[in-house]
This record gives structure tokens, C-alpha cells and sequence, in this order.
């Protein structure tokens, strides 16, 4: 069934006919090839270069709270007892892991959900092959780190580089 509209000399007329002149439009074509264009920048996004864990470790402070990712295998996981973050909330469900690649393994902290008390397991298991995208934070900038003496502790006090997970993917080989 082809769709028909009427045109103003009152002739009925396929909507195929005025697609195809839409098509060929200047306007269709450049509305088109930007959304070509960023439909592949979003494509070259997703699958930005992984950095090596060693890379991290030999210059903490040139990747310190840059988004980076990282390729390896799940070691130690560990969940971590509710904390409370400075706001006053608790948060649940988070844990630790370390990811460990061919030169070297850094710790890996998985946040809990704040403010809403739930028990689950983490997400990811011993052994497992990952990609993680990851904010990076290195001693001597401040701040706090997750771990086991109490949720957090301050990075200046225990000089850990370790790498926030924003997201977690099994690693396709």
C-alpha cells in the first residue's frame, strides 16, 4: 500500500516520489552526513585506548581524576561494609577489587549507592576479564580513598593510586 497526498494542483502523488526530493535536499544531505559524523565520533569514544596499569603507576599525578580505561582480570574482590560519606548519607553495596593486567595490578574501588540501604553482591568476580572505566586518583592530591579502615581513608596518609570504577564491562576477546 503506497501512502498518497494531494498536491496543489489538486493530483494525487506517491510519498515516494517527494522522499526521494527530500533526499536530494542540500539541507537532508547535511543533516545526514553530521549525523553520520557523529554517530562515528561516538563509535571512536566508546573504543578509546586503554592505558596499561603500569602507565598509571610510573605517573600517578599526570592521570590523577582523568578518565581512563583499563583492560585485565578481576583479583580479590571484596565488598565493603556500609560507609558514610561526607554529606552524612551511608552508602551500600560497594567493594574493592584489584585489576591486574600484564605489567602490573592496581586497587579498584566500586562505589555503594547512597541513601538506599539495599545488600547485594558486587557485580564482578575473582577471575573475571573486564574493561573499566575508571577516574584515577593519586596520593598528594587530597581526598579520600575507599578501604577497609573504615571505608575511607585519606590518600596523603597511605600514598594509594587507585582507580574509581564508573563502569564495568566484560572484556570481549
Amino acid at each position: 500500500m503506497r501512502a498518497m497526498i494531494e498536491t496543489k494542483n489538486g493530483r494525487m502523488r506517491s510519498m515516494i516520489h517527494d522522499s526521494a526530493q527530500i533526499l536530494n535536499h542540500p539541507i537532508a544531505k547535511l543533516l545526514f552526513g553530521l549525523t553520520t559524523c557523529l554517530a562515528l565520533n561516538s563509535g571512536m569514544i566508546a573504543a578509546q585506548e586503554a592505558f596499561t596499569v603500569q602507565e598509571i603507576l610510573a605517573d600517578p599525578a599526570l592521570f590523577h581524576l582523568r578518565q581512563i580505561t583499563l583492560r585485565g582480570t578481576v583479583r580479590n574482590v571484596q565488598p565493603l561494609d556500609p560507609y558514610e560519606i561526607p554529606a552524612g548519607s551511608t552508602c551500600y553495596g560497594g567493594y574493592l577489587f584489584s585489576l591486574e593486567d600484564d605489567t602490573a595490578t592496581i586497587p579498584v574501588a566500586v562505589p555503594g549507592l547512597c541513601g538506599v540501604p539495599l545488600v547485594k553482591d558486587p557485580d564482578v568476580e575473582d577471575g573475571a576479564r573486564v574493561v573499566v572505566d575508571a577516574t584515577v586518583q593519586a596520593p598528594s592530591h587530597g581526598g579520600y580513598a575507599l578501604s577497609f579502615k573504615g571505608g575511607k581513608i585519606a590518600m596523603d596518609q597511605e600514598g594509594v593510586v587507585q582507580a574509581i570504577a564508573n563502569r564495568i564491562t566484560p572484556l570481549v576477546e
